[in-house]
């Protein structure tokens, strides 16, 4: 009777995970003590697919989906000059038409108005670039950024994922190996 009020409680905590991802993420210092933890894991009855580890001759971070803030920050660019440039165009035409400024005379007033839509649209440009791009790039990437800066350093990552039971769990037996790192995430 017991053994089914746990089933069922581990079976309502796996519905619940598959809504509320819960991820523990320990950072290890070397291959040795990463396996160590995971064989401690594997032991402790947490499920093989449940946890992974991270680092050179297991998954990559790529591989796990740990995002690439160059990649997102790209991303975030790129989506963002796809309205700031046709608007920036937009603004820079309408500016060069209110003000009636003749900057270039060769141009005649249409020619005006164009160049002061090109000008525009170059302003939409940069803008995605500097803020699309950089602000991508540092704030785009949560606390992924850390990670794979821990891996390319040679550190290993144990991550384990699902319910609050395996968690607490696994972080008491993980704590037995030092990690440098020991972070609990819910998505």
């Amino acid at each position: 009777m017991i053994k089914l009020i746990i089933y069922l409680i581990e079976r309502k905590n796996r519905i619940f995970a598959l809504i509320l991802m819960n991820y523990l993420i320990a950072v290890l210092p070397d291959r040795l003590v990463a396996e160590e933890a995971y064989t401690a894991l594997e032991k402790a009855n947490i499920p093989q697919s449940q946890m992974s580890i991270l680092g050179r001759g297991y998954k990559t971070a790529d591989e796990f989906g740990l995002i690439d803030p160059g990649k997102q920050a790209k991303k975030r660019a790129i989506a963002m000059a796809y309205w700031l440039i046709p608007f920036g165009f937009a603004a820079g035409y309408g500016f060069d038409l209110i003000t009636g400024l003749d900057t270039f005379s060769w141009a005649g007033t249409p020619g005006n108005h164009i160049v002061g839509g090109i000008a525009g649209a170059i302003g939409g440009a940069m803008g995605s670039f500097f803020v699309g791009g950089g602000v991508g790039l540092t704030v785009g990437s949560g606390d992924a950024l850390p990670y794979r800066n821990f891996l390319d350093a040679g550190k290993y990552l144990v991550v384990v994922k699902g319910s609050e039971i395996f968690l607490t769990k696994s972080a008491g037996i993980l704590r037995k190996f030092k990690p440098e790192m020991l972070q609990g995430y819910q998505q």
